[in-house]
């Protein structure tokens, strides 16, 4: 699947992933290839991707949202 981290800034981070582990409004939750379509608030927390080297990717947010639909992630933040 292919996962999108965008600030006002600059785009964080692109790329293809195994999952994301994303800091929910209502708790932590992971994503997965063939998720089915969401959307979520997020709190303050970690964004963790889990990518297809086996790797992982760390960013820390304030809070934002995210959307899954058809094996695309793009996290708000």
């Amino acid at each position: 699947m292919t996962i999108e981290i965008i600030s006002p800034e600059k785009k964080l981070y692109q790329g293809e992933a195994i999952s994301v582990m994303l800091p929910g409004s209502k708790g932590q939750f992971q994503v997965l290839a063939g998720h089915a379509p969401i959307m979520s608030n997020l709190d303050a927390g970690h964004v963790i991707v889990k990518t297809q080297s086996g790797g992982e990717e760390v960013f820390e947010v304030k809070g934002g949202v995210v959307e899954v639909n058809q094996n695309k992630v793009i996290v708000l933040v």
